[in-house]
């Protein structure tokens, strides 16, 4: 199977959870309701994983970082966060640029 961007781009949209930057030890937190966060996380900073992937940039160009994704697989729970192949291959494929892209909601 050949990987795309757009393989990648479905992929990143594909995560599950949460992910809450803790106040006390400064690191990103992942849950899977955004009621177990607890006190250690504002509400306000509690967003969708398949959003915290991706970063913005200039004219509403956002850009999927490896290294937010590298966050996601130190936590050592890949497939309950939906971590898929297409992302794996995006993470070991270095000496190719990140993916920008320029990202809509599609109503449903």
């Amino acid at each position: 199977m050949r990987i795309t961007s757009k393989l990648i781009c479905q992929a990143a949209d594909q995560l599950k959870g949460f992910v809450g930057l803790n106040r006390k030890t400064g690191q990103y937190i992942v849950r899977f309701s955004e009621d177990s966060f607890g006190m250690d996380v504002a509400d306000d900073g509690i967003i969708p994983t398949s959003e915290f992937v991706w970063a913005p940039g200039p004219a509403q160009i956002m850009t999927l970082k490896r290294e937010l994704i590298q966050l996601l697989l130190d936590q050592n729970i890949d497939d309950r966060i939906n971590i898929t192949e297409p992302l794996r291959v995006y993470m070991d494929r270095r000496d190719v640029p990140e993916i920008s892209a320029v990202r809509r909601l599609v109503p449903g």
